[in-house]
């Protein structure tokens, strides 16, 4: 037998599989009747699919070109239950991996922000989603239950008065993060999966020289401290070997001129915090805690921000890949995460910016072109 073909050959033996630095030495003899002048890069592969058919050395020796199909490595969520929280309408990152989840097996629940809770709704049931929810194997993501939230308060006695009235919340009850959880507990037991899709500030337009504490307050509050909050309340009903990802931005690390009103610190807590909750969630539940930093992309919410497209153009031109950043690249990213072929990665914060993030200077500045 050549050499070009002992590379293409498999042994197999019906005993327990052995890794190919054992299987090395269990099999030196039979590697050796195959190909004496093998090297080691073109050693045989051990595995256990099949019985025993050969009464040399207990192996089955045979060609593999021509015989085996390729099998990728599938991200699989079959069986497990995901809740992301911040999902309003069908063009942001929530519903990218909501979509991305959905596709990998999931079963999809939601948290809505009560004032949008309504059109959400009707525009689900009216069919104005179906194009956008419609998923690889050209089926539809099927949302099975959509849950009034507002993560800004942790219980019914955290609402002021103001609020409990105020008519966008009319009809709705039971929208409190420990209200929420209590509720899917008592839907559906345990989730496996736990997504923060959420920021709001509302004085991101203000430099930070200008915003006011109750500003710089507001934006910890709804973009960091709700993702502790989310994770405090659904830890208890979370299943061991799940996982939960939030959303992050460059902010945190470096300095955007107009992404303002206390938002960049509030992005640089939920990286940070994304540390410490990774450590506690391991050691109490087993839970992975990750966070994605995500480039621009032009949804309804990043266009509070007045300059969202200045920013995509920006990111465009300068990352190392030139291209535009897809929100399913996002999804992918966070199917990833949350799956057993992420099972060792926890505490990262992981950068899907088209390389963005990796840059120290803009190759379109007027200094570098001329």
């Amino acid at each position: 037998m050549s050499a070009s073909a002992a590379a293409g050959v498999k042994m197999v033996a019906a005993r327990p599989c052995i890794s190919a630095s054992q299987g090395m030495l269990a099999s030196r003899a039979a590697v050796s009747r195959i190909e004496t002048t093998a090297r080691f890069a073109s050693c045989p592969k051990i595995c256990c699919s099949r019985p025993l058919s050969s009464k040399r050395a207990g192996y089955v020796v045979r060609a593999m070109s021509g015989e085996s199909t390729p099998q990728g490595l599938p991200i699989d969520l079959r069986g497990k239950r995901a809740f992301i929280a911040g999902v309003a309408d069908d063009n942001g990152y929530g519903w990218a991996i909501a979509k991305a989840l959905a596709a990998a097996g999931a079963e999809i629940l939601v948290g809505t922000w009560v004032p949008a809770l309504n059109i959400f709704e009707t525009s689900l049931r009216r069919g104005k989603f179906d194009e956008s929810r419609k998923l690889p194997d050209g089926s539809l993501m099927d949302i099975v239950k959509v849950y009034p939230l507002d993560a800004v308060y942790d219980c019914p006695e955290d609402v002021p008065e103001d609020v409990k009235l105020n008519k966008r919340y009319a009809g709705s009850s039971n929208w409190t993060v420990k209200e929420v959880a209590e509720t899917v507990k008592n839907d559906f037991g345990s989730i496996d999966i736990l997504v923060h899709s959420l920021a709001n500030g509302p004085e991101v337009t203000k430099p930070l020289l200008e915003t006011s504490r109750r500003g710089y307050l507001a934006a910890i509050s709804a973009s960091s401290y709700s993702y502790v909050s989310l994770l405090q309340h659904f830890l208890p009903i979370m299943n061991p070997g799940g996982a939960s990802i939030s959303l992050t931005y460059i902010a945190s690390e470096r300095a955007i001129p107009g992404y303002g009103g206390g938002m960049s610190s509030a992005k640089a807590a939920l990286e940070s915090d994304t540390r410490v909750l990774a450590f506690e969630a391991g050691q109490k539940g087993k839970i992975r805690v990750n966070t994605i930093s995500a480039g621009p992309l032009g949804s309804r919410a990043a266009k509070a921000i007045g300059f969202i497209e200045k920013m995509i153009e920006y990111s465009y031109v300068n990352a190392p890949l030139q291209k535009e950043l897809l929100a399913d690249e996002v999804g992918n990213t966070a199917a990833f995460l949350v799956s057993p072929l992420a099972s060792a990665i926890t505490g990262s914060t992981v950068y899907v910016d088209n390389g963005l993030n990796t840059m120290g200077l803009a190759v379109d500045s007027p200094t570098i072109t001329s």
